[in-house]
């Protein structure tokens, strides 16, 4: 008997799954290292058993090292045969998962600064479990693949032509969350999977896809994780006179960068918390602030979206706050009746899973990013065979 193991290190966690090998493979236990840093906590998840324990001081290193060890009980003497690694950055041509060679993970190692929040971590996930199951074959699953193949105007920036073809343009991010909602849609509204839906991913990191048929015309990220919405703790759409006015002002690239991407956002606003849920229960004028431009800029990309679709028919909340964060939901559509959006009050108080009142369907969907690194490990395996390649043959989720 083998186990897939899929490995998701972002910002503050790193997630973990396990499943059993099959065409749609079986999840037999899930956790995570959450809120790393001074009081970091392993939370797991088997046969319906929730376990939690608080680790103490925990980097991503000694993290990865603690979930490692706690592998060893869940995995019950069955081997590791694939390790997925969720990786937020494949650069221009990677469309699909990867068997990772060295090569390709020195390749992924140059786009570190395109992500400086994840891909080192992401890779430092995927180092770890070499050197800790080094016979099992190692698996990428990219944040940027689902959005190749967008129209030329939904990629570039008005810039010089050759920026473009070295790089320079908008990739987008929360691949793997689109792909399994894409999947989810296509199962449970059929209908609505072949039409113009955009899903709103919202949590610590958030974004907006617009899909059509499926897959991704245009995203609210760009060229790195900072774009589009406010975050929790990135800033999100800016002007860039603002950061050559900061430069200009005697401030570095490096307090620059932490700015950016560590400083601003919901944390930065508010000056409380990058948790949406306390600032939500705060009192205090400014995170009435924080969650008033939030929900105003989500609202915005919304109508974006909707114009690059040339119309909406239907709205997908997904990721923490937009599962659980009914205020948030409630106040962007506040401003969208004009496209036939509209919240049903009680429906969205309790999360359910259609919240709408007008004529276009707005839905409430959990996603799963580890099941679509873990179904990527599962066709890695079955052409094990094909030596010297490392495509993995690509299936709609």
């Amino acid at each position: 008997m083998s186990l897939i193991l899929t490995l998701n290190a972002g910002s503050s966690s790193i997630k973990f799954g396990l499943y059993a090998p099959s065409d749609e493979p079986r999840e037999e236990a899930r956790g995570q290292i959450d809120a790393l840093g001074p009081e970091a906590r392993l939370v797991i998840e088997a046969g319906g058993v929730e376990t939690s324990e608080v680790i103490g001081p925990a980097d991503h290193a000694t993290g990865l090292a603690r979930l490692i060890a706690a592998l060893g009980p869940l995995c019950a003497a069955r081997q590791i045969a694939a390790v997925g690694h969720r990786v937020v950055h494949g650069g221009p041509d990677i469309d699909g998962p990867r068997v990772l060679t060295p090569a390709l993970v020195a390749q992924l190692d140059a786009l570190a600064p395109l992500a400086p929040l994840h891909q080192p971590h992401n890779l430092a996930g995927v180092r770890a479990a070499l050197a800790a199951f080094p016979e099992a074959v190692q698996v990428a699953a990219f944040d940027t693949a689902f959005h190749r193949g967008h129209p030329f105007v939904n990629d570039t920036f008005a810039l010089p032509r050759r920026f473009f073809e070295a790089g320079v343009r908008r990739y987008g991010f929360h691949g793997l969350s689109y792909d399994y909602i894409a999947g989810r849609l296509r199962a449970v509204h059929p209908r609505l999977f072949e039409g113009r839906v955009i899903v709103a991913h919202l949590g610590n990191g958030a974004s907006l896809c617009a899909l059509e048929g499926g897959r991704s015309v245009a995203s609210t990220m760009g060229f790195s994780a900072l774009d589009g919405m406010p975050m929790g703790t990135r800033v999100g759409q800016l002007d860039p006179g603002v950061v050559l006015f900061l430069l200009d002002q005697g401030m570095t690239a490096g307090q620059i960068t932490d700015l950016l991407y560590k400083e601003s956002g919901l944390k930065g606003l508010s000056g409380i918390s990058h948790d949406m849920r306390v600032l939500l229960a705060s009192e205090a004028r400014e995170a009435e602030e924080a969650i008033a431009y939030y929900s105003f800029r989500l609202a915005r990309e919304i109508g974006g979206l909707a114009a690059a679709l040339g119309g909406i028919d239907a709205l997908v909340f997904t990721g923490g706050i937009g599962e659980n964060a009914g205020p948030i939901r409630a106040r962007a559509v506040a401003k969208l009746g004009f496209l036939g959006l509209a919240v049903d009050a009680d429906r969205n108080a309790v999360n359910a899973a259609t919240i709408h009142a007008g004529r276009v369907p707005i839905l409430v969907m959990a996603t799963d990013e580890e099941r679509i690194i873990a179904r990527a490990c599962a066709r890695a395996l079955l052409t094990k065979g094909a030596e010297g390649e490392n495509w993995i043959p690509c299936v709609s989720s």
